[in-house]
């Protein structure tokens, strides 16, 4: 008997054992040997294939190549460990060891052994299906099975569950019960039942498969029993049960949350391996941009099929599930939110609210109305903000020397550069004239913030806005628009922007922040993902805590005496800033539409409300925001 121990290792010798010779072979024998035999096959195996290695039967080159085709991909290392002749030397047994790399922590590693034969000038293997993997039999095929790892959830605050798996109904034709024209019919049928692009659908129900499942629609299980009656009618018709991640409700924060569905062709090629066709993953909103994190990774198994199609597992690698995402929204207020936009129908303007916890700046509430068609302007608007501005220019002119009781001229109008400017259309003539500067802002006097614009050097009002957080950029983890504050170019241009006008512009979730800021007694900035790490960029000059004083001051006289009056039973110490600005082209009567605004503070939140298009700050955002506060 000569044994061999070790491919590559050559010890110079012999060993005697039982009588018998044992000898290590190595490169330098004979290749026309047992070892050498083994070697050859060794190195062809670790290539997914029996190479060119002699065969008694030539039959298993084309069998073993079918066997092992699904793991092509799979990277193994096989060595042939030990060769054992038998006594005439005409037959031997390899040993071969495998060593396959699934990706997990460690290699699935095992020996099987494989009959070699001499008779006649050359050695040839005589291939069997358990020298591939222990107890394979010959017509059973290797395959390997994707383990799915479980989504992390994304939470809200005190760790309430928001996005989740849900169950849903996945509508669509099953091939199998149809065939030949019927497929068409059935899937013109179907579309019209799930209001689907019929065309599309019965194209790619056409072409596919006579095995399919061609999925049409994709439904929450509660909006899904509104169509099942219609639905079964159809021959062919299906619908699978499944879970998806999703909000307790279609609407909830869907722009800021997003969604998931199948990876498409975009991401898979720019996932660098990580994405596969058919995987489902993070496409729009937080899903997307933290994708990696909440879709952890698969796990991968090594199964057998035999010919019965029965699967049974021979090594499995777990997944690795995903790691939740914690935010700081509240589910009761996030819904509130999106209830009041929703009742103005949606054929309604677009809107958003944003709410905002000045204590630690948590965002409790991003909320967008139907009419905003799936953006997020909550967080990403780019508006005029209007009269709620002059809480802005407020601070700058209080940090000129303007006191809240000192007085101001407050006319019907005033012009500037040879431009006429005007206060609203139903601004209250008993405060035009001389009124203090607090009054002016309780209601809104256009002209008496343009009238003291002189006061101002340049970069101050975007000194007064980086004060309460605007203008400002930083990386909250979402994409967030923290309006712009440019210097003003013209003196109309200055005009303009000391109500809101001009190139001022912020988002719904950037006056929340001014509202905030006011609150808190210093530049808020928003948190939505606590584990984010945000480096605050400071302003040059913070806001104090006389001057946070004040602006309080000021924006609880909008509802003691201004255009917020109507907050004034609302229970609390509630401060508002109403806002209005053109923006557009002009109707008929030469008017030009309007975005309506509204800010507030009560207790230890801070509220934003934003209408694109409405008559004015509190007749149009202002019962949202009441609403809300209610």
């Amino acid at each position: 008997m000569r044994l061999r121990l070790g491919v590559g290792v050559v010890l110079s010798g012999v060993l005697v054992a039982g009588g018998s010779a044992c000898s290590v072979l190595g490169g330098g024998e004979d290749q026309d040997t047992a070892a050498a035999l083994a070697d050859e096959l060794a190195a062809a195996l670790s290539d997914h294939t029996l190479g060119e290695v002699p065969l008694t039967d030539e039959a298993d080159r084309a069998a073993f190549a079918g066997q092992v085709g699904p793991l092509d991909d799979t990277p193994v290392a096989v060595e042939a460990r030990t060769v054992q002749e038998d006594e005439g030397g005409e037959a031997a047994t390899a040993t071969l060891g495998w060593a396959w790399d699934l990706g997990g922590p460690s290699p699935w590693e095992y020996e099987t052994t494989v009959a070699l034969s001499g008779a006649g000038e050359q050695w040839r293997v005589d291939w069997s299906s358990a020298s591939l993997a222990p107890d394979l039999a010959d017509t059973d095929t290797l395959g390997l099975r994707t383990v799915t790892p479980a989504r992390g959830d994304i939470t809200g605050a005190d760790g309430a569950v928001l996005v989740t798996e849900r169950p849903v109904l996945r509508y669509g034709l099953d091939k199998t019960k149809v065939e030949g024209a019927q497929v068409a019919r059935s899937a013109r049928r179907i579309a019209r039942v799930l209001d689907v692009d019929a065309g599309s659908y019965v194209e790619r129900a056409e072409a596919m498969g006579p095995d399919a499942f061609v999925e049409a629609l994709v439904l929450r299980e509660d909006d899904a029993l509104e169509v099942l009656p219609a639905f079964r009618e159809v021959p062919g018709a299906l619908a699978v049960r499944d879970t998806l991640p999703l909000a307790p409700t279609r609407e909830f924060a869907a722009a800021l949350l997003g969604r998931v569905g199948p990876a498409t062709a975009e991401l898979v090629e720019g996932s660098d391996g990580r994405i596969e066709a058919g995987d489902e993953v993070g496409l729009s909103g937080l899903q997307a941009r933290y994708d990696e994190q909440l879709s952890g990774t698969p796990g991968t198994a090594v199964v057998a099929r035999d010919d019965q199609d029965v699967l049974r597992t021979l090594v499995e690698v777990p997944a690795t599930d995903g790691a939740d995402l914690a935010t700081t929204l509240d589910p009761g207020l996030q819904e509130k939110a999106e209830t009041i936009l929703a009742g103005a129908g949606a054929q309604a303007p677009a809107s958003a609210l944003v709410a905002i916890r000045p204590s630690d700046g948590a965002v409790l509430a991003a909320a967008n109305g139907p009419g905003a068609a799936g953006a997020d302007l909550a967080s990403t608007g780019q508006y005029a903000p209007g009269s709620t501005f002059k809480v802005v220019s407020g601070l700058a002119l209080l940090r000129s020397g303007l006191a809240p009781g000192d007085v101001v001229a407050c006319p019907a109008t005033t012009v500037v550069d040879g431009r006429s400017f005007k206060n609203y259309d139903d601004y209250p003539s008993s405060a035009l004239g001389d009124v203090t500067f607090t009054r002016a802002i309780a209601n809104s006097c256009n002209t008496a913030m343009i009238g003291n614009a002189d006061r101002l050097a340049p970069g101050d009002l975007g000194a007064a806005a980086a004060a309460l957080g605007l203008g400002v950029d930083h990386d909250l983890g979402f994409p967030a628009y923290f309006g712009q504050v440019p210097p003003a170019e013209t003196e109309t241009g200055a005009a303009a922007d000391m109500i809101g006008q001009g190139t001022v512009l912020a988002s719904p979730l950037a006056m929340a922040t001014v509202a905030a800021s006011v609150s808190a007694g210093r530049a808020m900035l928003p948190v939505l993902l606590p584990a984010h790490e945000v480096s605050q960029v400071p302003p040059e000059r913070p806001l104090t805590a006389g001057e946070a004083d004040q602006l309080r001051g000021l924006m609880r006289a909008v509802v003691t005496e201004g255009s917020g009056r109507f907050l004034l039973d609302v229970p609390g110490a509630v401060g508002a800033k109403t806002g209005t600005a053109e923006y557009g082209e002009p109707d008929a009567s030469g008017s030009l539409p309007t975005h309506t605004w509204m800010i507030a503070t009560r207790d230890d939140l801070a509220v934003a409300v934003f209408v694109e298009t409405g008559e004015s700050g509190s007749q149009t955002a202002g019962p949202l925001l009441e609403a809300f506060l209610r």
